[in-house]
């Protein structure tokens, strides 16, 4: 009983144990290359003023990339044209910097090292986990999309970022 007694104590001092706190709520994405071949993944978190999302992938050409949430939750190569449109339920226009804009979907661009690698965080300020239109969680889901060139942030629908190089279907 003193055992349990100070194993108790210990794990409530120490945080351990979490009582009436909610799980967090995380998602994840598979990224996907033109082949099919997994690349990397993305995992999302559902944080205060949006959805922070957690990009790790590798053999990707060297540069600066967009990155967005697309309407559709399938990732079909070899140029993702089954992912749909940008994710855009307020039909806005394309980019942070148009002033008719953005789309729920425009997220910031990222860098690929010359090792093909990149790692970086963006918080999706217009997407949730919940429920209404803004939700990633739509009937026909959604997907993280890298494109081949960076956004500009401006010019509709896509800010002339190029072709899509990977895809990741949104999965709870």
């Amino acid at each position: 009983m003193r055992n349990f007694l100070i194993l108790a104590v210990s794990t409530l001092f120490l945080g351990t144990i979490s009582f009436g706190q909610p799980a967090e709520k995380t998602a994840h994405a598979d990224m996907l290359n033109a082949k099919g071949e997994k690349i990397g993944t993305a995992t999302l978190h559902e944080v205060p003023g949006g959805v922070r999302i957690d990009l790790d992938v590798a053999q990707l050409p060297a540069g600066t990339h967009a990155l967005h949430v697309h309407a559709v939750g399938k990732c079909e190569g070899p140029d993702f044209k089954s992912a749909g449109p940008h994710f855009n339920p307020e039909g806005k226009k394309h980019g942070t910097q148009n002033p008719e804009g953005p789309h729920a979907g425009d997220l910031a661009n990222f860098e690929v090292g010359a090792d093909g690698r990149a790692k970086t965080s963006v918080v999706a300020t217009r997407v949730s986990f919940g429920d209404g239109a803004n939700s990633l969680f739509q009937s026909n889901g959604t997907a993280l999309v890298i494109h081949e060139k960076a956004d500009d942030n401006l010019t509709d629908p896509a800010g002339n970022a190029g072709s899509r190089i990977a895809c990741g279907a949104v999965q709870k």
